[in-house]
């Protein structure tokens, strides 16, 4: 079969920097920029960003104006904004601040779930009872992650049938899509083309969702192996920004520019206005204070074409 034979017209682009890219950022973000941020990404035409987290501050503390956000941020029609929920508390709070969309997160990884999250993966799985059914029962649509796919960085490999697992529990659950992530960017194509055929034989392909980080600058070519095994949604963070805390080592997040750049340059539509977007990383980069490390976003955009 010749490469790139299964291109498909659209993906979906789900912009995660506000929340999985700023939990890293040791300096705290005010909410003004957190909101200049917010605006900068919806006037790309991204239409699915994940905001915030309703996580105790304690544990992160750059996401402790979660409430005030969710509540200053209206989306304008046809954009999504969804926030992450630990658990039953947090739902409460999505709920009081209009959520209409939340998510929730473990790990393949049983030492990187309790790193993060201080719990078994089983216990995990059970306190969702008290968030997805009863975020669905509000009218709610509930996203899930799963972490570590590719890799833990305390564990090493995982095996692919534990985050197969963990997957159909959450659809059965009732969430609507699971992201899969390789946490500490250690991902190969190979590597990517087995996960994705074990999943792909027992999961629908529009369940699934690629969540990459670009530690060893492999993300892309990941992409484009589900690309052609027929992923249709990808994880991003404008500029690159982001990592794991309990990830050591891990890098940013795949840059949104980055992937819409390659994306654009193969005919693929996003709905996303580059040079938009990449207005949206300068504002990344200026709320957050440092360099950025996404390739479009340092290198600029050229003409493309497919």
């Amino acid at each position: 079969m010749a490469l790139f034979e299964r291109l498909p017209d659209a993906v979906s682009v789900y912009e995660v920097s506000l929340r999985d890219g700023l939990q890293n950022e040791r300096a705290t973000v005010p909410l003004s920029g957190k909101m200049r941020l917010v605006d900068a990404l919806v006037a790309s035409g991204l239409k699915r960003i994940e905001i915030t987290s309703f996580v105790s501050p304690k544990w992160i503390p750059q996401l402790a104006d979660a409430d005030d956000l969710a509540e200053h941020v209206r989306a304008p029609e046809g954009v999504t904004l969804s926030a992450l929920c630990p658990n039953a508390k947090g739902l409460e709070r999505a709920k009081a601040a209009g959520m209409k969309e939340i998510a929730v997160f473990l790990s393949a990884s049983e030492t990187h779930n309790k790193k993060n999250v201080n719990k078994t993966v089983a216990d995990t799985l059970a306190a969702f009872e008290e968030t997805v059914g009863p975020a669905r029962d509000a009218g709610m649509r509930v996203r899930g992650y799963v972490s570590t796919v590719w890799g833990c960085p305390y564990e090493g490999e995982v095996d692919p049938r534990r985050a197969l697992a963990i997957a159909k529990k959450l659809l059965a659950m009732g969430v609507y899509q699971v992201s899969l992530g390789d946490t500490i960017g250690a991902g190969t194509p190979r590597q990517t083309e087995r996960i994705l055929e074990l999943m792909l034989g027992e999961i629908p392909r529009e369940q699934l969702a690629m969540h990459m980080h670009d530690t060893r600058g492999t993300a892309l070519a990941n992409v484009l192996v589900g690309l052609e095994m027929g992923i249709r949604d990808f994880d991003a963070s404008v500029g690159g920004l982001g990592g794991c805390p309990y990830a050591p080592g891990a890098a940013g997040n795949l840059a949104t520019e980055d992937l819409v750049y390659m994306l654009h340059g193969m005919g693929v539509r996003t709905g996303v206005d580059l040079e938009r977007l990449v207005e949206a990383g300068k504002v990344a980069e200026s709320v957050v204070g440092r360099a950025l490390p996404g390739k479009v976003h340092q290198a600029g955009v050229r003409s493309l074409k497919a």
